[in-house]
């Protein structure tokens, strides 16, 4: 079963790699879903804005996808956001992340996640 393109899949990841298996797993949800057509909204909160740096550190898990792989992924077919608190209270700006990551605050996210016809999922 395809997914409808009339429906959204916000994934938002809450960690990096203080847990690499959650955080490889929010990354390959979005990624999965944007190859199967759905749009996605990938959000990196807390200490997942690190994985949205060209120099992101690697979450060395075996036998998974390496999130640098995943999340170019979702930048050529979704949405990708980083928390503006976040990269903040990490000394990071919009300049210290990859092409194509936004920055924007938690009003945007409950305005995307509000809207009809959107599921979201929290790792």
């Amino acid at each position: 079963m395809s997914p409808s393109p009339s429906r959204k899949l916000v994934v938002k990841v809450t960690c990096g790699a203080d847990d690499p298996e959650r955080a490889n797993q929010a990354f390959t949800v979005a990624a999965a879903a944007c190859a199967s057509g759905a749009a996605v909204s990938l959000w990196l909160t807390g200490d997942a804005v690190f994985l949205g740096a060209p120099d992101a550190p690697s979450l060395g898990l075996k036998h998974a996808t390496p999130v640098a792989d995943l999340l170019a992924v979702v930048l050529a077919a979704g949405a990708v956001t980083a928390c503006s608190q976040c990269v903040v209270r990490r000394g990071l700006g919009e300049a210290d992340l990859l092409e194509g990551v936004r920055v924007a605050g938690a009003a945007v996210f409950a305005e995307e996640i509000l809207m009809p016809d959107v599921q979201a999922i929290v790792y």
